[in-house]
């Protein structure tokens, strides 16, 4: 039954571009969505992503490139979402065709800021998708390494691990490995809180703190990380599990890691504006920050780290005091 699913991708950066290499080496076809109509010409005619990793090399015949958002809906069974969770409901405004009978699978890791529900929980409440016929992929995997075909590891989250199964597989390959979870909502709250803490990294590392301390708060990182998720989801899990402790630690210390890199920024004095305008690309952590925050006055998880990330983003506080502030919290 497996080899005859049609899989779509919404979305037409970095992850996305991974999530098609990886789905092309074992499907003949796939719907591939993206807004930008030259970035779709230039695939067909040149077969790379003229945007972000361009050194990947596409089959154009195994692709059905398509500026529609409503064709790779329909096309599809299976549908990944892979677009930065502050633009998804803009993009979901376009939607006209039913999602009813269609499998969605995030691997979007931030909160959808209109309702403050991460992905899996907004298509569920705002789009009457059962539980079952959602999904998450989660890392640790970074999509510049599998442009590069470093070995990556992934999780897939479903309630029904039929489904997991099925796009485990589909994603799978010599330099991909990819096994099961049934956490759909822990795995996914911890894609968007390890965001957080990256930023945290990278502020550290840009106020020129050094490998000491970055191990101590990643080790307070990530059990914040499981107050935090065990508020929200209480079920039994490990939280040193690769989807979680791994997923912070690649994104944490990663030379590829956009989050750290927006906090190393603000560390190094940018303002949230100046740094964002500088980097180009969207740093999911920023999102998270603000609405991780904001669930927790109801939660009361103790979140000194993303206390002290929103403190500086959002309140306009001194990197510097309120790090070192931090470091008299941290054990």
């Amino acid at each position: 039954m497996s080899e005859n699913l049609k899989f779509a991708v919404i979305g037409g950066g970095s992850w996305a571009t991974a999530i098609a290499k990886m789905l092309c080496v074992n499907l003949p076809e796939i719907s591939w969505y993206m807004r930008n109509d030259a970035a779709i010409e230039h695939i067909q005619k040149y077969k790379h992503n003229p945007n972000y990793l361009s050194s990947v090399e596409f089959d154009t015949n195994k692709l059905k490139l398509t500026n529609n958002i409503n064709e790779a809906v329909e096309y599809a069974d299976y549908i990944i979402f892979a677009i930065p969770s502050a633009f998804l409901n803009a993009e979901l405004q376009n939607l006209t065709v039913s999602l009813e009978n269609k499998i969605i699978f995030s691997a979007i890791k931030g909160i959808v800021p209109e309702t403050s529900l991460i992905v899996g929980e907004h298509f569920h409440i705002q789009y009457d998708i059962p539980y079952y016929n959602i999904g998450v992929i989660t890392g640790p995997c970074h999509a510049e390494e599998v442009a590069l075909e470093r070995l990556s590891y992934l999780t897939i989250a479903c309630g029904d691990p039929e489904k997991a199964e099925n796009v485990a597989k589909n994603l799978s390959g010599n330099y991909i490995k990819a096994k099961i979870s049934d956490d759909i909502i822990g795995t996914e709250y911890a894609a968007m809180l390890k965001n957080i803490y990256a930023i945290a990294a990278g502020i550290a590392h840009g106020l020129g703190y050094g490998d000491n301390f970055q191990s101590v708060m990643m080790s307070n990182g990530i059990r914040e990380m499981k107050k935090f998720i065990r508020k929200v989801h209480k079920m039994k899990r490990n939280i040193n599990d690769s989807a979680y402790l791994g997923d912070l630690l690649v994104t944490g210390y990663s030379v590829f890691s956009r989050n750290r890199m927006f906090g190393n920024m603000i560390g190094k004095g940018y303002t949230v504006k100046s740094a964002m305008m500088e980097m180009s690309m969207v740093a999911e952590g920023y999102y998270a920050t603000k609405s991780a925050y904001k669930l927790n006055q109801g939660y009361g998880a103790k979140t000194p780290i993303i206390d002290a990330v929103y403190s500086i983003l959002y309140e306009g506080k001194d990197a510097k005091s309120v790090f070192k502030k931090l470091t008299e919290s941290l054990d």
